[in-house]
C-alpha cells in the first residue's frame, strides 16, 4: 500500500506543477499582449479611423471568437472601429457594442451580413435584421430606413445579376479589397470591376471568421470623430480610402492625395512582426505545460 502511495503522490505533484506552469504561461501571454495606444491620425480636418466592416462572431454566428473577445482582438490589430456582422442577425453586434462601450473602445457598429442565395449585403449601423427573402433593392431600402448603410459584400461575378440599376444606384459602397482576392486574382478583378460600377465608398474588409486576422484588409474612414454616427455618415458620403496588397489606393481621389501628402497611410502591417521574448516564452511554456498535463493524465501500466 505504501509503495503505491509514492507514485500516486508523484503523479499529483506532477499535475500540480504542470497546471502551475500553464497558469504562468497564460499570465505571461496576457502581459505580452498589451498594445500601446495609437495616436489619433488627423488628415484634412478629418479623424482617420482604421476600420473593418465585415467581422463575424460566435454566440451567435459561425466564427471562432465571441463578440467580447473580438473587441480586444480589434485593439490588438490596431483597429479604431469595426462592425460585427453575423449572418442574418444583429444580436452579436449589440453585445459587442455594449462591451466596447464598457471597456473604452474601439467603436463597434452593430450590423449583419444579409446572406441570400443571389447576393450578400453588409448592413452597417442598424438595430434590426432585414429579411434575406427581399430582393437587393428592397433590402437596401430597409437598411436606409433604419439609418444604416448598405455595402455589397465580396461582389464576385456570381452576385452581379442580383444588383439591378435601382440597387446599384442605392448602394453606399462595395468591398474592393477582401481576403478572397488576395490569392485569387480573378476574384480581385471582379470586385474591382464592381466597384468601378458603384463608385461610392471603397471598402476593405477581412470577412473574419477566425482564420487570418481582423483588419488584414481594412478601410480608412475619414470621419468627423470616432462615433458610430460619424462613421456611418462618412461611409454614406464616400469618405473612405482602401489600399490593396500591391499598394494601390481606392476611394475618394482628394482624400487619397491628402493621405499621400501626409505620408502616414497605409499604416505599417505588424501582423507578422516579432511578438517579443515574453510572448515566445509564454508559447513555449504553454506547449510544455499542456504536454505535461496530457502525459500525466495517461493511464500507467500496472
Amino acid at each position: 500500500m505504501a509503495a503505491r502511495r509514492g507514485p500516486a503522490r508523484a503523479v499529483i505533484a506532477g499535475r500540480f506543477v504542470a497546471w502551475t506552469l500553464f497558469g504562468v504561461a497564460v499570465a505571461t501571454g496576457t502581459l505580452s499582449d498589451r498594445v500601446e495606444p495609437r495616436a489619433p491620425i488627423w488628415i484634412g480636418g478629418y479623424r482617420v479611423l482604421a476600420a473593418d466592416f465585415h467581422v463575424h462572431c460566435g454566440f451567435p454566428g459561425a466564427a471562432a471568437l465571441a463578440p467580447w473577445d473580438l473587441v480586444f482582438e480589434a485593439r490588438r490589430r490596431g483597429l479604431d472601429a469595426f462592425a460585427l456582422t453575423p449572418h442574418n442577425t444583429v444580436f452579436g453586434g449589440r453585445i459587442g457594442r455594449l462591451v466596447a462601450r464598457r471597456v473604452g473602445g474601439p467603436t463597434v457598429l452593430a450590423g449583419e451580413e444579409i446572406r441570400t442565395s443571389t447576393y450578400h449585403l453588409m448592413a452597417i449601423g442598424v438595430e434590426r435584421s432585414t429579411s434575406p427573402r427581399l430582393p437587393a433593392a428592397a433590402a437596401i431600402a430597409e437598411v436606409h430606413r433604419q439609418g444604416g448603410v448598405a455595402i455589397a459584400a465580396h461582389p464576385n461575378a456570381a452576385f452581379w445579376p442580383a444588383y439591378d440599376a435601382e440597387s446599384m444606384a442605392a448602394l453606399d459602397g462595395s468591398e474592393v479589397c477582401h481576403p478572397g482576392g488576395i490569392f485569387r486574382e480573378r476574384k480581385a478583378a471582379e470586385m474591382r470591376l464592381f466597384y468601378e460600377r458603384v463608385r461610392h465608398a471603397a471598402i476593405g474588409s477581412s470577412d473574419y471568421h477566425g482564420l487570418g486576422w481582423m483588419g488584414m484588409c481594412r478601410t480608412y474612414v475619414f470621419a468627423a470623430d470616432d462615433s458610430e454616427a460619424a462613421i456611418v455618415d462618412a461611409i454614406r458620403a464616400g469618405r473612405t480610402v482602401v489600399y490593396d496588397r500591391e499598394g494601390r489606393a481606392f476611394g475618394d481621389a482628394e482624400l487619397i492625395g491628402a493621405a499621400a501628402a501626409d505620408g502616414r497611410l497605409p499604416e505599417p502591417d505588424r501582423s507578422w512582426s516579432d511578438p517579443g521574448a515574453l510572448a515566445r516564452f509564454s508559447r513555449a511554456l504553454g506547449i510544455l505545460a499542456l504536454a505535461w498535463i496530457i502525459l500525466a493524465g495517461l493511464p500507467r501500466a500496472a
